[in-house]
């Protein structure tokens, strides 16, 4: 018998299997939340070891992903559990950074014993080197920020499915439960979102579909997303490999092709990768942190470590005056050069981390740095030329739970909202991570020259640096932010006043930050919500730099454990909460 033409009555085998597939879904859809909706989420209690804190405790971007690891502690999670939850749910209320179409970094301290998580995109198998260039060997405008040729293969599902999978307490479906509600039900929709849909609307108009997806997205109005809804619910039936193997494999495929270079095959390939964290001695603690093609880690233990080195030169200096922005500025220029010069993807290249962190290098490097030094009177070497700031739509999560554990995690669509491109059928965003590679090989480029070139495979670099201190193997600090090349500058900035001068962690969040990144030359960036006027100003410019505003302000999250009480911050510039969890 032929088949029915479109618009002909469908067969009675058809729309049986139709309605009994819609039965399922809405049934597990039901379930999946069940344990979220009731009062007293009615999951089963795993048996956990003896307490080492007074609770648990979470520094999250949103109040929506501090209560759903709230619900996970509840039915007896770790940290670990709590993470992923928060991850998921991020990937519901953040859609401008939280994700299920990214990638990024976690580093976890699980039983006594640090780990380091890899899930950064990779670029597909298609790409290469020259992709973005004109037939005259010019960048086309655009093209590796906006549309499907930005994407690269997203690694966040698989990466918080090994996570969980690996260390978590509970079942994968109760994790999960929290953001399938969010999706199902919606969420309220906060101002600032709604700003930023607007702001980067215009740059998607025409080129693709994201206002038919977030249009609707408008302050005080609850957002659904039921195609994200049940991507969710079919990732929690099926398992993380699901969106690389099953339904959601052949929707992000379907999206791709044609326009991007994004196969079912790359996401076949796609794994995320366990690798060593960085671990440094710092002033009686232990720094852990992210290792290539995170650049950030290798950055903040090399500030960490020369300003220390630097200690005379610093004492009687008052934190962020002139002098002290002076010394600092001179570190980063070293910092910078040698991320621009060294660091690329391990997996293609194998990095000098060693001889970069240690401390007999160091030593010399922090030997360089002078009180009365010209800026850029004498150029830091290695250095290739300016290159932009890295884009800084990145979100960050710390968790610490009462038995010892603890997640530092940082994820990313790369730019606000990703490609713009929302993969249709699924509800959710696309990267745009390809623009993290060297666009333009040959030219000057803050993320490296050759060594982060398009590669088939390759993962490009990052400054995402999730990070864990230690003391006498203990949790004492889980900390990280967004905000692309400032991500390590901040980061030691915060910590540095937390332990340097000894700042409650209110203070040190609240305290003026500022970034130097070697290029452009003497240039120091400030920030709205404490910028650099006045005096200070003043002082800065007579020394013979320039200052110049940017419009991003940092969101650091991050844990301090005194003793054994947690005290979770969030900072003043954004609208994360943190929460002690009993």
């Amino acid at each position: 018998m032929p088949m029915p033409t479109h618009g002909a009555p469908r067969a009675p085998f058809t729309f049986f299997w139709r309605r009994a597939a819609a039965a399922a879904l809405f049934a597990a859809l039901t379930t999946l939340t069940a344990g979220v909706l009731a009062p007293a989420p009615a999951l089963a209690k795993t048996p956990l070891p003896k307490a080492v804190f007074d609770a648990s405790a979470v520094a999250t971007p949103d109040r929506f992903s501090a209560d759903a690891a709230q619900q996970i502690f509840a039915a007896g999670g770790n940290a670990v559990d709590a993470a992923v939850a928060i991850a998921f749910t991020l990937a519901v209320t953040r859609p401008d950074a939280g994700n299920l179409g990214g990638g990024g970094f976690m580093t976890l301290f699980v039983d006594g014993k640090p780990y380091f998580l890899d899930y950064r995109e990779r670029a597909p198998q298609q790409a290469t080197r020259d992709m973005y260039l004109d037939d005259k060997g010019n960048v086309v405008p655009g093209m590796s920020v906006v549309g499907h040729r930005a994407v690269a293969v997203p690694g966040t599902v698989d990466g918080m499915w090994q996570a969980q999978q690996r260390f978590g307490k509970l079942k994968w479906k109760q994790v999960l439960a929290p953001a399938i509600r969010y999706a199902t039900d919606g969420f309220q929709v906060d101002p600032w979102l709604q700003q930023r849909r607007d702001a980067t609307a215009k740059n998607f108009a025409g080129k693709t579909n994201f206002d038919a997806y977030f249009s609707s997205l408008k302050a005080g109005a609850t957002y659904r997303q039921p195609e994200l809804a049940q991507t969710l619910a079919r990732i929690a039936s099926d398992g993380g490999r699901e969106f690389y193997e099953g339904r959601t494999a052949d929707l992000i495929a379907q999206q791709m092709y044609g326009h991007g270079l994004v196969t079912r095959a790359d996401l076949l390939q796609y794994k995320a990768v366990w690798r060593q964290p960085l671990a440094a001695n710092w002033n009686g603690y232990q720094v852990l942190t992210a290792p290539p093609p995170g650049s950030g880690g290798v950055g903040l233990i090399q500030m960490l470590k020369m300003k220390a080195n630097l200690k005379q030169a610093f004492d009687g200096l008052e934190v962020n005056s002139a002098p002290y922005i002076h010394l600092i500025a001179q570190i980063e220029d070293r910092v910078f050069a040698d991320r621009q010069q060294y660091l690329g993807d391990p997996d293609s290249y194998k990095p000098p981390v060693d001889k970069l962190l240690d401390d007999a290098y160091l030593a010399q490097r922090a030997d360089e740095v002078k009180a009365d030094e010209v800026p850029g009177a004498t150029p830091v070497k290695p250095g290739l030329g300016e290159a932009p700031p890295e884009k800084a739509q990145t979100t960050h999560f710390s968790v610490v739970d009462k038995w010892g554990n603890a997640v530092s995690n940082t994820t990313t669509l790369d730019g606000e909202f990703g490609s713009g491109v929302v993969v249709d059928g699924a509800g959710f965003l696309l990267n745009d991570a390809m623009d993290d590679f060297v666009t333009k090989p040959g030219t000057a480029g803050q993320s490296g020259a050759e060594l982060n070139t398009i590669l088939p495979g390759r993962r490009p670099l990052s400054s995402m640096t999730p990070t864990i201190v230690l003391k006498d193997n203990k949790v004492s600090l889980v900390i990280g932010t967004p905000g692309g090349s400032r991500i390590p500058t901040s980061i030691f900035q915060v910590m540095t006043d937390l332990y340097d001068f000894n700042m409650t962690p209110a203070d040190a969040l609240a305290a003026m930050r500022f970034h130097h990144q070697l290029l452009p030359q003497k240039t120091i960036y400030f920030e709205p919500y404490r910028p650099i006027t006045g005096e200070l100003a003043e002082q800065l410019q007579a020394m013979g730099y320039a200052l110049e505003a940017q419009s991003f302000n940092g969101d650091v999250q991050m844990i301090r454990i005194d003793g054994t009480t947690p005290e979770p911050a969030a900072d003043p510039r954004g609208i994360g909460v943190g929460r002690v969890i009993r």
